[in-house]
Order: structure tokens, then sequence, then C-alpha cells
């Protein structure tokens, strides 16, 4: 799904694209591409996504490691070559960002970041998690911070689904960081 030329926008779409511009102070990139053929959705996920990035009850490094085990389930290339500078700017460390890559178990994460890893290799696996892994989480983050940590899982594979479905593509020249799985 190209972008959309502004002369073949609907109203709604140009009202939603200048919205979005003037929210994020960039014209609409990667995900926000194709959602724009839905302007309402484009928007509300845009505000969904602004609060679990950057507000979220869980510490940013924390909420990075939950949104790349999201983008290594899908693998999204264009949501892991973002996300996975982040992490590491956020203090995820880079030996742990490799293994989930690689698709395996990292091997020495902190308390938190097994808490994190479980619950959303749980949830995605799963579709659900089991009582301890729920009560982990909770007994660390709060009932809060174990729903934003669900909210970030649910959006980050919605905004997976929509590049895949998309066949949004990396800039010009940037390998795909993320083999395929079996």
């Amino acid at each position: 799904m190209p972008p959309i030329p502004v002369e073949k926008m609907t109203e709604a779409q140009r009202k939603a694209a200048a919205q979005f511009a003037e929210i994020r102070g960039s014209g609409i990139f990667g995900p926000y591409l194709p959602l724009l053929r839905s302007p309402e959705l484009m928007l509300s996920a845009q505000t969904m996504g602004e609060y679990l990035r950057y507000r979220s009850a869980l510490p940013r490094a924390l909420n990075e490691l939950a949104i790349l085990i999201t983008a290594r389930q899908w693998t999204q290339q264009f949501e892991w070559s973002i996300h996975h500078q982040e992490a590491i700017r956020a203090g995820l460390r880079s030996d742990i960002a490799e293994a989930i890559a690689e698709g395996r178990r990292p091997e020495s994460m902190s308390g938190d970041e097994k808490i994190v890893y479980d619950f959303c290799t749980e949830l995605h696996h799963n579709r659900c998690v089991s009582d301890r892994t729920y009560a982990r989480a909770v007994a660390r983050f709060g009932e809060q911070g174990t729903i934003d940590m669900i909210g970030v899982a649910g959006y980050y594979t919605l905004l997976a689904m929509v590049l895949n479905t998309a066949r949004t593509p990396l800039p010009p020249g940037t390998p795909p960081p993320l083999a395929h799985l079996p």
C-alpha cells in the first residue's frame, strides 16, 4: 500500500494527515501510511502508540523489550529496525536483543527482563498467560504495568499486521535485520 498522493486523499484523510503532522511534528510514515486508509483508526492508533511508547507504566528499556519480542514474533523488519536502536539507547543490552532476533531466550536477563520476556512470549505463543506468570508481572509492575505490557504486545501486533500486509519496505539500502524463523 503506497502513500496516498495528497490530491487523491479524501477530506477526512487530509484532516487526519494534518492532525498527525501537528501531533508528531512529521509527515505520515511507516504503519501510518497504510492506516491512513482508515483516518479515524490511524489517529486512534497514533494516540494509543504515543501513550504506550512514551508514557507506559513500564520502564522504557522493558517497554522496548516487549516491542522487540512482538516484532520478532511477527518477523516485522520495519518495527525491529526502529525499535532495536531505541531499545539499546534505553539501556537494553545488545546480547539480549540479539538473542531475541535469533529466536532464542536470552541467557542473562535481569529479574524484570525475565518477567517481561516470559509474559510477552507466553502471551504471543499461548494467547494467554498462566496464573504464575500473571502473578509475577502484577507483583512487580502492578496491575497498570501489566495491562500496559499487554497493550504494548497488542498495539505492536496491530502495527506488525498492518506493516506485513502492506509489505512496508525498509529504507533503501537497509538489509532485513531479522531472519525468518521456522
